[in-house]
This record gives C-alpha cells, structure tokens and sequence, in this order.
C-alpha cells in the first residue's frame, strides 16, 4: 500500500490528546502531494486507502475515523468515544 500522507512535527494539545498536522505524500482528490492538512492524533483516524482528507485546522481524534470519499474541514472537531 502507498502512503498518501504522513504525520508532520507540528502538534497542538487538545484536551490531554497531542494531535499531528498531516501532510500529502502523493496526488490524490482533495490534496496535491506537498500540501498540508489538519490534525488528526494518529492514523487510525484517517485512512490511507482512499480519497478521505482532514484539512485546514480541523481535529480528528480518539476512535473517529474518516475515510471513503469525504471531506473534513473548518474548524470542526471529530471524536468518537466507545462506551
């Protein structure tokens, strides 16, 4: 499998969680390799298989995962905790 993206060195805190800027490795529908997305906490939160992107300053973290053919972006924040 190619990886389309990676996790960067800038981080921000988000409720006790350290969240990493990603950033395109490859051309795919919604970024252009080099091109930096938002934050997720790790890549169990965005899949590495399709067109999914988390942009701009959005946050995805604890068990939310984006995939498919979406778009996540703004200022929106993604969680999904298991009860």
């Amino acid at each position: 499998m190619i990886k389309k993206y990676e996790l960067t060195n800038e981080k921000r805190e988000f409720l006790g969680k350290t969240l990493f800027r990603i950033k395109a490795l490859i051309d795919f529908r919604f970024a252009k390799k080099g091109e930096f997305g938002g934050f997720i906490e790790s890549e169990r939160n965005l899949s590495q298989e399709d067109d999914a992107l988390v942009s701009g300053n959005a946050e995805v973290y604890g068990n939310a995962l984006v995939s498919g053919d979406v778009l996540v972006s703004g200022k929106i924040k993604l969680i999904s905790k298991l009860c």
